[in-house]
């Protein structure tokens, strides 16, 4: 096995390792076990676990970040959010372990490449398509960034607990997320307010 070949071998059982144990219950010695080799070729490739988690997370984060991307910069308003929204399941329907290994916590202080910066960028790249949309609709601009939280967050949330159900199809998730929130947005008032209180007895 060549040195590039060694390399890959050992993100590959990493990231399946990582994944069913997360990073503080994945230890060194079983990675090398696994990959049939001693410890200090581990060492020698990434420095040590931190090393090899970091380039774990960082190859997750690099393909799941172009999927939405290229979802949120292309297409109509409505198609956007219905790719953005499939994006994101298809990278759970494919990388499993890449997407359980980003929603849990990071042992590293790092504010780029976890789940959360990605999901803020979206919310930046949503926020922006938003405030044009509602600058040409009559709409306050200044509140684009609360809707972008609110949609980034529901499409967010909704695929974290579809990750263990796979059920109903990936297709319908991304439909029915995108006809609350589309929906939603067509209808909106330029000026909500809260309702009356109930009068107290």
């Amino acid at each position: 096995m060549t040195g590039t070949q060694r390399r890959e071998q050992l993100i590959e059982i990493g990231r399946a390792l990582f994944a069913e144990r997360g990073y503080e219950g994945t230890s060194i010695e079983e990675i090398a076990q696994r990959a049939q080799v001693s410890k200090p070729v581990v060492y020698e490739h990434f420095g040590g676990k931190e090393g090899l988690y970091a380039v774990v997370v960082d190859r997750e984060m690099t393909v799941l970040m172009s999927m939405v991307t290229e979802s949120l910069t292309r297409n109509r308003s409505r198609i956007r959010v219905e790719r953005a929204a499939l994006a994101l399941l298809t990278y759970i329907e494919e990388r499993t372990d890449g997407f359980r290994i980003l929603v849990r916590d990071s042992p590293m202080s790092a504010e780029e490449g976890t789940y959360s910066s990605l999901l803020n960028e979206a919310m930046r790249q949503v926020g922006k398509l938003l405030t044009g949309d509602f600058s040409r609709r009559g709409l306050h601009p200044e509140f684009a960034p609360l809707y972008a939280q609110a949609l980034v967050g529901m499409v967010a949330t909704t695929a974290t607990w579809w990750l263990d159900r796979r059920t109903p199809s990936k297709e319908d998730v991304a439909a029915h997320l995108v006809n609350l929130c589309w929906n939603g947005l067509i209808g909106l008032e330029a000026d909500p307010k809260l309702g009356e209180p109930p009068v107290s007895e």
